[in-house]
């Protein structure tokens, strides 16, 4: 956790750390209205419910490309002068990034060079295309990614436009804090997701910046994937840190580094950083799809999750930023059905039964009884410890939630079974 500096006096405008002042911001607002729309701000009953406060839900995830990459890019693209812009630019990402540098570029009428690892997320690869950008596969990883990036700027001349530190890429972002002041003028805590921090970074220093000249404070709650969480070491060290990355849903914020600028702004400006579980992703996920019948991607719902968990505890109005909703579908199918499992609303149980007729119906019978629904059966006599005149019958089950499916397994052991509880 950080503690929030002094803010700039309201009669300057300036900033109390680096990046930009709240002039810059209001420029790039100004800017990036020629391409971002203003994303619906909408209430969350059942969220302000565990909170105990209103919260509302910034819904980038329904920006032009999917999320609020766009504004980062087009201000920082709007900037270069007519010779850069004759070079081209170029950009490395597997989505978000690569998606809102095309649109940009189409915009602004520049040439633009994406370079996207081999094993990308198809429907991320077609939009890149279809917003114009020559789209290069280049290495299995984002760093692989980026090494040919940096090369191809270097042998071309084209501008490398770095995915979140860069002081215009900051502007750009912060303007989706000055957004949500204007929205919801009473709130009192931002939440955000936090990759490299380029989000962060400017929705903190804006809103701070923006509160300051109001004459009042905001707290801004940062919150990373518990696989890839660089900032909570980093602050505790008092300078970027490097840690190794493990596998996360989350992977449009899957970084194993803070960037300079980035981490400069975060600790001064951003109160504080948390972080959740795989689990706390997929539940969250779910939630909103359920409750608010919003399409978020992993990296966009953290934010929600970290609400869910008790992680932030809002003291007012809170506004969760929903960063984006770029998901593969094939990726929602397994999430969904992970964050089912995490919400205690699917059971798996092996079951050790007798090899004669009847057995199974007899279960099914004692399923239902529990008004469960049966939605996989896997009946097999083959299995390590298991008798001769033994079948061993594995069920996956639809349930309603934790006391549901502790009477579900509670019914079968009565009717004299033994079930195990296979977790996922």
């Amino acid at each position: 956790m950080t503690d929030a500096p002094p803010v700039a006096p309201p009669s300057t405008g300036a900033p109390a750390w680096p990046g930009p002042d709240l002039a810059g911001f209001e420029a790039a607002q100004r800017i990036v209205a020629h391409v971002a729309r203003p994303t619906p701000m909408e209430s969350s009953r059942y969220l302000a419910a565990l909170a105990g406060v209103p919260v509302h839900l910034k819904c980038e995830n329904l920006q032009r490309t999917g999320s609020y990459k766009l504004r980062g890019a087009f201000n920082r693209m709007s900037a270069l002068t007519d010779d850069e812009r004759a070079l081209g630019v170029v950009a490395a990402s597997a989505g978000n990034h690569a998606q809102g540098v095309a649109y940009a570029a189409r915009e602004l009428g520049i040439r633009a060079t994406i370079f996207m690892p081999v094993g990308v997320a198809l429907p991320k690869l077609e939009a890149t295309r279809a917003y114009g950008a020559d789209v290069v596969l280049r290495g299995d990883s984002v760093g692989e990614t980026l090494e040919a990036a940096a090369r191809f700027a270097e042998e071309t001349g084209a501008v490398l436009i770095p995915p979140f530190d860069h002081a215009d890429v900051i502007a750009g972002q912060g303007t989706l804090g000055l957004e949500i002041l204007e929205q919801v003028p009473d709130a009192t805590t931002i939440v955000v997701p936090i990759g490299g921090g380029g989000l962060a970074a400017g929705i903190a220093s804006a809103a701070k910046q923006r509160g300051a000249a109001l004459g009042r404070t905001v707290r801004v709650i940062g919150v990373q994937a518990e696989n890839a969480s660089p900032y909570p070491p980093s602050l505790v060290a008092g300078e970027p840190t490097t840690v190794p990355v493990v596998p996360t849903i989350a992977d449009g914020i899957a970084v194993y580094r803070p960037g300079e600028l980035n981490f400069d702004i975060i600790r001064h400006a951003v109160d504080e950083v948390v972080t959740v579980t795989e689990d706390d992703i997929a539940r969250a996920l779910l939630v909103l799809l359920e409750r608010a019948k919003l399409v978020v991607e992993p990296a966009g719902a953290v934010g929600v999750a970290a609400l869910m968990t008790g992680g932030v505890r809002p003291d007012g109005p809170t506004v969760v930023v929903l960063s984006g909703g770029n998901i593969d579908p094939l990726l929602m199918q397994r999430v969904i059905a992970h964050g089912l499992a995490a919400s205690d609303r699917y059971l798996t149980l092996r079951i050790g039964l007798p090899d004669r007729p009847g057995q199974l119906a007899r279960i099914a019978e004692l399923v239902a009884r529990a008004n469960a629904n049966v939605v996989e059966v896997l009946h097999t006599r083959h299995g390590a410890g298991m008798q001769i005149s033994e079948v061993a019958l594995q069920l996956s089950v639809e349930t309603r939630g934790p006391e549901h499916r502790a009477e579900v397994v509670d019914v079968l052991r009565r009717a004299g079974y033994e079930p195990e509880v296979i977790e996922e």
